[in-house]
C-alpha cells in the first residue's frame, strides 16, 4: 500500500503515516506523527505503544491503514475530504520528535550545542517553539557551560524561562559535576591535573564571584574530599590557613591542592595569590601536610603555581 492509497492520503493529512518496521521484521508496521488524539483508537485496534521509538506498532500481515483511517474517520470534514494542510499548525510541527529520533538513532554527539540545549527545554517548555530560545541562551552566556551556570535572574529575563526550566539547568549542571567528580574518586590525582582542572572549572570557571576550594588528598595522592572553603567578591577571595587545615586533619588528608577562580579570565596569579599560597603550605608543612599546587581556573583554562614556580 503506497501513499497513493485514499486510506493513507487522508491519514497523512492528518499528520499520521503508516510505514512497514525498518529492519526487516515482516508483518509489523510503524505508526508514526499526530497519534495522540487517537491514541484510544489506536489501541483499540491493537496497537502497541513504543515510548522509544515514540510509534505505535501494529504486528500481523494486515496492513493497519485501512482500519486506522475507519476508526478516526469522524476527525475527517463530513464531506470526506481531508483537508489540504492541517489546521492552525506552526511551521515547527513535528519538530520536537524529528529531534528526539535524529538524537536516537544518531547519537547526541552529532548535535549542535543549541539542539542539546533544545532536547533540555522540551522537558520544561510545553508546545512552544524552543530554538530561537536555545541559540539566544548560547549568544547570552557563551557556551552550554555558561547557560547552566548561569544566575537564576538573568535566566529569568527570558520570556519562556521559569522556575521549572532554572531547576533543569541546575540538575543537570549537578549531574555534570557529579559526573566529573566521580573520575577523580579513587586515582592518583597528581598524574592528572588537566582532569583536576577540567573538573574546576566545571565547578567553578563559570562563577561571576572568587572561590576559594580545597581538594584533599590521601597518601595514594587520591581525591578523598573536596569543599568551596570561601566565597568572595568578583575579585578576590578570603582565605583561612587555620582553618583549611584543622578541616584536613578532620577527613585524614596529607595532602592539598588548592583551586581559586578568577571571573575575569585574567588567569594571571596576583602577588596576593602567590603570598597566601605559601603561608597554607608553610602551615601545612609544620603538620606534616604536602601542598601539591594552586590552580587557578577561569572559563577557559587555567594554570599552575607549581608549574609557574611560586611554590617553595
Amino acid at each position: 500500500m503506497t501513499c497513493a492509497d485514499p486510506d493513507n492520503a487522508g491519514l497523512a493529512r492528518l499528520g499520521i503515516s503508516v510505514e512497514p518496521m525498518a529492519g526487516g521484521a515482516e508483518g509489523r508496521f510503524a505508526v508514526r506523527g499526530d497519534t495522540y488524539p487517537h491514541r484510544q483508537a489506536l489501541q483499540e485496534l491493537g496497537g502497541r505503544w513504543d515510548k522509544l521509538a515514540h510509534v505505535w506498532l501494529f504486528d500481523g500481515p494486515e496492513h493497519p491503514g485501512p482500519r486506522l483511517a475507519a476508526a478516526i474517520a469522524g476527525a475527517l470534514p463530513a464531506d470526506g475530504a481531508a483537508p489540504s494542510e492541517p489546521a492552525n499548525r506552526p511551521h515547527y510541527w513535528g519538530h520536537r520528535q524529528r529531534l528526539r529520533e535524529r538524537a536516537m538513532n544518531g547519537g547526541l554527539g552529532a548535535l549542535p550545542d543549541y539542539e542539546l540545549l533544545e532536547l533540555l527545554l522540551f522537558g520544561s517548555v510545553a508546545r512552544k517553539d524552543v530554538k530561537p530560545l536555545a541559540k539566544d541562551l548560547l549568544a547570552r552566556f557563551g557556551s552550554l557551560a555558561g547557560v547552566l551556570a548561569a544566575p537564576a535572574e538573568e535566566l529569568a529575563r527570558f520570556e519562556l524561562v521559569d522556575q521549572k526550566t532554572i531547576v533543569s539547568f541546575r540538575a543537570m549542571g549537578e549531574l555534570a559535576h557529579r559526573m566529573a567528580r566521580e573520575e577523580l574518586l579513587e586515582r592518583p590525582l597528581l598524574n592528572s591535573l588537566e582532569k583536576v582542572a577540567k573538573y574546576c572549572r566545571a565547578q567553578m570557571g563559570h562563577s561571576e564571584v572568587e572561590q576559594f576550594r580545597v581538594l584533599y588528598l590521601d597518601q595514594r595522592h587520591a581525591l578523598i574530599h573536596d569543599e568551596t572553603q570561601q566565597r568572595g567578591t568578583v575579585n578576590e577571595v578570603a582565605a583561612y590557613p587555620r582553618e583549611i587545615l584543622r578541616r584536613a586533619l578532620n577527613v585524614g588528608a596529607v595532602g592539598l591542592v588548592l583551586v581559586h577562580n578568577h571571573p575575569s579570565g585574567n588567569l594571571k596569579p596576583s602577588p596576593g595569590d602567590v603570598e597566601i599560597t605559601r603561608e597554607i603550605q608553610k602551615a601545612a608543612d609544620s603538620v606534616g601536610i604536602a601542598l601539591h599546587d594552586h590552580l587557578i581556573v577561569g572559563r577557559n583554562g587555567h594554570v599552575s603555581l607549581r608549574e609557574m614556580g611560586k611554590l617553595r
